[in-house]
């Protein structure tokens, strides 16, 4: 697919805020499709929860708080915005989309953002009272590509939590999706969430 500039990402991302049936008539005919922003995942889109049904949020600028602790600081540098979704028991899921605009500089980033999930583990298993193993759950063949990470977590207090992180790659937009829920590796509907990320990267445009 083309690449696409950062400067016609940002462009599109306020063009988004604007109010809905807002024409932009100065706008050639084609240019609000080659500019238009990533698109996110919807509720129905998630890895099914055997009990509860998923709800979506907004999206939003920035960075969610459940990726900070592994990402932030690879981030800094980009525009990113994000939705969160969550169920009545806990579950929860975050989808990041990063505009990059070129596709060397995204292809790097999604790279970096794979090693930081393993450095990421090594510095929650290194923590008092923590232990975290990860697992590699491979990569997958969808538009420029997307790898699936798992992660455990288990408190001295007996805490256990389970997450699945992918990274994938549109062109110039990096996307990561990461679910998360009480439990252990047992528990990951890893088929389910492969498809997901594929969804996600499908959707981006």
């Amino acid at each position: 697919m083309p690449n696409r500039t950062r400067t016609g990402a940002l462009a599109a991302l306020a063009v988004a805020t604007l109010a809905a049936g807002a024409a932009l008539t100065a706008a050639p005919a084609g240019a609000a499709t080659k500019a238009s922003a990533p698109k996110f995942l919807s509720a129905s889109q998630l890895p099914p929860h055997p009990t509860s049904a998923w709800t979506a949020d907004k999206v939003t600028d920035g960075v969610p708080e459940e990726m900070q602790y592994c990402f932030g600081e690879s981030l800094l540098a980009y525009d990113s915005r994000y939705r969160a979704f969550r169920t009545d028991l806990e579950t929860n899921a975050q989808q990041l989309n990063v505009v990059v605009g070129d596709s060397a500089k995204a292809k790097a980033l999604a790279t970096r953002l794979d090693k930081e999930v393993k450095r990421c583990v090594a510095r929650m298993d290194a923590a008092e009272d923590i232990e975290a193993d990860h697992k590699s759950y491979g990569s997958l063949p969808v538009e420029e590509g997307a790898r699936v990470h798992g992660y455990a977590t288990r408190a001295s207090w007996g805490a256990m939590d389970i997450h699945l992180v992918s990274v994938g790659r549109d062109g110039g937009t990096v996307t990561v999706v990461l679910w998360g829920q009480m439990g252990d590796f047992a528990d990951a509907p890893v088929k389910a969430f492969k498809k997901t990320t594929t969804t996600a990267v499908n959707k981006l445009y």
